[in-house]
């Protein structure tokens, strides 16, 4: 047998030796225990490589010189910091400054026209673009009468609220300061009443198309029929044609209709709203009781069976005629269907609505409403303010009439608040006197010059000491001797006075 080899080992022998190794390579050998220690001190080194470039060099401390050098450096630093900071904040306050100069510079040039319409049409696109006097623009603002809320005072005007829809959906309110006024919608209308509107614009002193006055008269029938009893009686029937009309305060007048078949008409309303057509007493009676539960007064005309009515617009010096005829065949013509047809403006129709258009500080947009019975005979049943309806294909030229109109009544306005500046602005004042020297112990007794002689004195150049007054009158001439004698008495004077001075001395 080989010295080399070995006997195979036991079976048992064999598996001990396996445990024993498997034991031994669980167990960390003192080399790998040590391993943290080792690489803390490979950390340590490294720093101290980073600290000192060369092995050669030994860091030192650092001299206080470099650090006071090092802090002036970061204090001078944070110094050119703020001031480039506050230079900074001082420019953005002058560019804010600048644009608000400029914002109300704008805004002077800049015409706020309040619109009261519905949303079917967009007067906005009327005035885009539009400038008059080279730099003055108009802004419009347009919404439903409910929409509003005015407040007014004396002193600062009118402020006029409207809550309008954002882009998201909900409501906002937005604040402006209306220039003009423009009224295309009922103030009053059945159980609704916006007349507060009316009360704050004119407070504020807000000019409008048609004026304040007017739209404030307007908002009750019966008070617009009155005025129109009064023009018929200035005219005649013959030349103004208006319906007779029954007025009942309350329900309790209503005891039997004076004629029938009537039409009567319950409080204030637009539209055929409030009005119904009563045949006999019966049906009268029961009316008495609606009119009771409203609680307002009523109305009766006759009934006219008509053939067809006419609308009689004046939009400025523009005349239009409309002839419309119920296609439904309800009593009422602005009930249901109708026919509309442009007719022919007749010299009367001229008249009337001319007549009507001087009423209430005048009118400039107004229509008449006329009823035609079957046999011929014209009506005058009512008149509508700038809040009428436009009818027929020719809406958008009336539009462009009102836009012309509100264009001039603008043009006029800013006119008469450029004059108004113009007058109240205040004269130079001349400069304040200089005051005149009380120490002065030489008089201004002559002037030798003949050219200041020819001007008078002013009070503010006179000294107190002065022998000739501001008032009076200056010599023209004087005598040579008289002026050597004056001044010797004064050089005299002075001597004796300095001499009495140096003598106590």
């Amino acid at each position: 047998m080989a010295p080399t080899d070995r006997p195979p080992a036991a079976p048992g022998t064999q598996s001990q030796q396996r445990a024993q190794q498997r034991q031994y390579a669980s167990k960390p050998s003192r080399s790998q225990a040590a391993t943290p220690a080792s690489e803390a001190a490979d950390m340590r080194l490294e720093f101290q490589q980073q600290q000192q470039p060369g092995n050669r060099t030994i860091s030192a401390p650092t001299s206080p010189a470099k650090t006071r050098d090092s802090i002036l450096q970061r204090v001078q630093s944070l110094t050119d910091a703020a001031k480039e900071k506050a230079s900074s904040i001082s420019n953005d306050i002058k560019y804010a400054a600048a644009t608000r100069r400029q914002q109300r510079v704008s805004k002077d040039r800049l015409l706020t026209l309040l619109v009261v319409d519905d949303e079917n049409f967009e007067w906005s696109r009327y005035f885009r673009g539009k400038r008059f006097f080279g730099d003055f623009e108009i802004h419009v603002e347009q919404a439903d009468i409910k929409d509003l809320t005015v407040t007014a005072s004396a002193e600062r005007g009118c402020t006029v609220s409207m809550a309008v829809l954002s882009p998201s959906g909900s409501r906002v309110v937005r604040s402006f300061r209306p220039d003009f006024f423009l009224c295309r919608q009922s103030v009053r209308d059945a159980s609704k009443d916006y007349r507060n509107v009316l009360l704050g614009l004119n407070i504020g002193g807000v000019p409008s198309i048609n004026s304040l006055h007017s739209l404030y008269n307007f908002q009750d029938k019966p008070w617009v029929y009155g005025q129109l009893v009064q023009l018929q009686k200035k005219l005649g029937k013959e030349n103004f044609p208006l319906i007779e009309q029954t007025f009942y305060p309350s329900s309790g007048e209503m005891s039997v209709a004076t004629q029938l078949p009537v039409v009567l008409k319950v409080g204030h309303a637009h539209g055929g709203v409030g009005k119904i057509k009563v045949e006999n007493n019966s049906d009268f009676q029961d009316m008495t009781s609606i009119v009771s539960v409203a609680s307002t007064y009523c109305t009766t005309e006759p009934f006219v069976d008509s053939k067809y009515d006419l609308h009689l617009t004046k939009i400025g010096p523009h005349y239009r005629a409309l002839m419309r005829k119920s296609v439904s065949g309800n009593w009422k013509s602005c009930v249901g269907s109708a026919m509309l047809e442009e007719t022919e403006v007749l010299e009367r129709y001229k008249f009337w609505l001319d007549a009507v258009a001087e009423l209430f500080g005048g009118l400039d947009i107004l229509s008449l409403e006329v009823v035609v019975s079957k046999d011929g005979i014209e009506q005058i049943i009512g008149v509508n303010d700038s809040a009428l309806s436009l009818l027929g294909n020719q809406q958008e030229e009336d539009r462009k009439h009102i836009f012309d109109l509100i264009m001039e009544r603008l043009e006029t306005q800013v006119l008469a608040n450029m004059s108004l500046q113009a007058v109240s602005q205040p004269q130079e004042e001349e400069p304040p006197a200089i005051p005149a020297r009380r120490d002065s112990l030489v008089s201004e007794s002559s002037v030798t010059s003949s050219h200041q002689s020819s001007q008078p004195v002013k009070a503010n150049l006179s000294r107190q000491g002065s022998i000739v007054s501001a008032a009076a009158p200056v010599p023209v001439q004087q005598n040579k001797a008289g002026q050597l004698d004056d001044t010797e008495d004064t050089m005299k004077n002075l001597r004796k006075t300095f001499a009495g001075i140096f003598g106590e001395m």
